[in-house]
């Protein structure tokens, strides 16, 4: 089994086809240890549990989707005991942990987003490459991407495309969504992948497909993923001991604001004495150190071997000894659709 950049974990059974981005600069930042205990909240095909399995570490490796657990289960076998593998959602890392007996956590690492397999399987409908039903959930409950686009109003789906897939022409594919399902529901991904290229061609010079920001929107929606991710990064706060390491490698400007604030606001940064008002009390210690030099980018060699790293970012921080924070309402508030105004339409 070997380690490093765009190299691909080795497996029971044959490698793996997703190849973990950041590899090497996601083990430096964990500072991994030998008996140290490590959760990996995206187990995804285990590129990350791998290489920390590797360095001799303790993992409890967790992912929502229950393929994902299933395929896992050869890596586990092949752990030595070293592996545990749970369905579960990072945004309950620290309840995991605990119930494991794994607290405190000496590190904790997030590759936020869809895996490579989650993309391969046609049936999921989160690919713009295979005609399939428009689905997207990454535990198979709740409500589909289908039933989005049939239930929401015309503002909703507006505000989902655009807030979440910076969607540009939010409004106009909401518009024809909206008409065009009074006969003719969208059920089906390139049903609506075709629809967003005719209303809203691509411009000269973009290289990708037009539907590609409203699917990443519609996926978003469906999964929660940012509501998620803050919730894996306050569970992070909870579950790590003093000195242990958080690290989170995100691929969209969304999640990457998330996880950026969230580092910045644990760390006190901002909140100078000179700028309090008289009388008003002293910020809360920093949770986090977040170190200078960040993000970390893929360098060359990497963008080379491995296309998926082109947008991914690294931020890491280092867990004090003061006690968890409360919720920030302010990040939360990135994980939301802004309220509607009197009057928008």
């Amino acid at each position: 089994m070997r380690v490093g950049r765009g190299v691909k974990i080795a497996a029971a059974g044959g490698p793996v086809r997703h190849i973990p981005v950041l590899l090497a600069e996601a083990l430096e930042a964990l500072n991994v240890r030998a008996d140290g205990v490590y959760l990996d909240g995206t187990f995804g095909a285990g590129g990350y549990s791998s290489a920390l399995v590797e360095r001799g570490a303790r993992v409890v490796a967790v992912d929502r989707d229950p393929a994902a657990v299933a395929a896992g289960q050869r890596l586990v076998a092949a752990s030595r005991g070293r592996l545990t593998l749970v369905e579960g959602r990072f945004g309950e890392l620290d309840a995991i942990a605990r119930r494991l007996g794994a607290a405190p956590l000496d590190g904790v690492v997030l590759d936020v987003g869809v895996s490579s397999m989650q993309f391969d399987e046609a049936s999921r409908g989160f690919s713009l490459r295979h005609d399939a039903p428009l689905d997207m959930r990454m535990e198979g409950t709740g409500r589909s991407a289908a039933d989005i686009l049939r239930d929401e109003d015309e503002r909703t789906i507006a505000d989902i495309l655009f807030h979440f897939g910076e969607e540009r022409a939010a409004r106009r594919i909401a518009r024809a969504i909206v008409a065009d399902r009074k006969t003719s529901p969208y059920v089906s991904t390139l049903q609506l992948a075709e629809m967003i290229a005719r209303v809203a061609p691509a411009r000269p010079g973009e290289t990708t497909h037009p539907a590609t920001r409203a699917f990443q929107a519609l996926r978003i929606a469906v999964n929660d993923e940012l509501g998620q991710l803050l919730g894996a990064l306050e569970a992070a706060e909870r579950a790590l001991g003093p000195g242990g390491r958080l690290v989170a490698v995100t691929f969209h400007s969304l999640e990457d604001r998330i996880v950026k604030q969230f580092l910045a606001r644990r760390a006190g940064r901002g909140e100078a004495a000179s700028r309090r008002l008289p009388g008003e009390p002293a910020p809360a210690l920093p949770t986090f150190l977040a170190p200078a030099g960040q993000p970390i980018l893929p360098d060359s060699a990497e963008l080379a071997a491995n296309p998926r790293a082109r947008s991914a970012k690294l931020r890491f921080g280092e867990r004090t000894a003061t006690p968890a924070l409360a919720k920030d309402a302010e990040i939360a508030a990135l994980t939301r659709l802004p309220p509607a105004r009197p009057g928008r339409g």
